[in-house]
């Protein structure tokens, strides 16, 4: 089995071509617009027991099942916060094709985590270009709100304020 997230199709996923931004100008015009939503990713157990493996958090929550079906509040195993968000930019990747020289992950100004993602959630991701600026060194910075959604919940798992910079 993959440790990878499984991209799923499925009516709820929507339409899912990704966006095509062939120059900065055209990244630019998508302050404001529609959120752009990611096709759905299955998270499953194996994909986390890696996770916790690489970054030593072995919490029993995420990784034991049996104590979490007995003793958590979510009734099984959940995925770690961090590997959620660690998903961001490769939902971004798929979602935006930006036709760049190179694009590179700055940071993020801000993360939170409102609710948790149970083991086989399907999680989709929604973005919204904020802000544009240009910079010095001739890329052009995008400023992304982010909401990481496990289909069917109430409340978003993850909702984050991420940097990128594009170099056309």
């Amino acid at each position: 089995m993959s440790t990878a997230a499984r991209v799923d199709g499925g009516e709820s996923d929507g339409d899912n071509r990704p966006v095509l931004i062939a120059s900065a100008a055209q990244l630019r015009a998508l302050i404001g617009a529609e959120p752009i939503a990611s096709a759905a990713v299955t998270i499953e157990q194996a994909q986390i027991d890696a996770f916790a493996d690489v970054t030593g958090d072995r919490q029993w929550i995420h990784v034991d099942a049996e104590r979490a079906r007995r003793e958590s509040p979510f009734g099984g195993t959940i995925a770690h916060g961090f590997l959620t968000l660690s998903l961001i930019p490769a939902l971004l990747m798929q979602t935006v094709h930006i036709a760049h020289r190179m694009g590179v992950n700055y940071g993020l100004n801000r993360v939170r985590f409102p609710s948790a993602v149970r083991v086989g959630a399907r999680l989709k991701a929604r973005f919204v270009v904020v802000d544009a600026s240009d910079l010095a060194d001739g890329a052009l910075q995008i400023t992304w709100d982010v909401a990481v959604e496990a289909l069917g919940e109430p409340k978003p798992a993850c909702v984050a304020q991420l940097l990128t910079r594009h170099y056309f």
